[in-house]
């Protein structure tokens, strides 16, 4: 196992598992994309470590609480940890968009906190989102966008390509993602 020194940050709904306009509201309809604990662990074999970066604001809706967003994470670690990947961190904002908080994307708030929780300057840190805000809250800090077409993406890519934060990226998916920062895996597509 290479030693984890690189860091990755992901958006969670639309990039590691499926969105849904109505939101994730419990465990059952948490499912992964296909593909993305795959990439996951592929990103973790290339030395990556793995942290998320989610609004949550469905908690500030009143649609789940703290309770159901742990028992949401907790599939999403057990499916991570089945593929053999490892997430290394969970920084969410329960926060609705009238709430004038620094943490929810696009505002730099998350980010912040990662910088500061792993104790590194995210300047050219990879960091993936379906969508405009995520983009921006990464690009905020000097990271590396990349927009994946999966959840909002395809919408995000086609509505505000002017938007997005400069030198972006575009891929299909997370597991495009993973083969462009780690070309060399060995153990790709062994997995089933």
């Amino acid at each position: 196992m290479p030693q984890l020194h690189k860091l990755i940050i992901l958006d969670r709904d639309g990039v590691i598992n499926e969105d849904s306009d109505a939101y994730i509201k419990s465990p059952d309809e948490w499912t992964p994309i296909p593909g993305s604990m795959d990439a996951i662990a592929r990103l973790n074999r290339g030395g990556y470590r793995v942290v998320v970066a989610t609004n949550q604001s469905g908690i500030a809706r009143g649609l789940f609480d703290l309770e159901t967003l742990s028992a949401m994470h907790k599939k999403m670690h057990d499916l991570a940890n089945q593929a053999g990947a490892h997430i290394d961190g969970v920084f969410f904002c329960p926060h609705g968009p009238d709430d004038k908080c620094n943490c929810r994307k696009p505002k730099s708030g998350l980010f912040e906190e990662i910088a500061a929780r792993v104790g590194i300057d995210l300047q050219g840190v990879p960091t993936v989102g379906d969508s405009l805000r995520d983009l921006q809250a990464g690009a905020a800090m000097g990271c590396k966008t990349m927009l994946v077409k999966t959840g909002k993406g395809k919408k995000t890519a086609a509505d505000k390509k002017e938007e997005l934060p400069a030198g972006t990226q575009v891929f299909a998916d997370l597991a495009a993602v993973a083969a462009h920062l780690v070309p060399d895996d060995p153990f790709a597509n062994t997995r089933k």
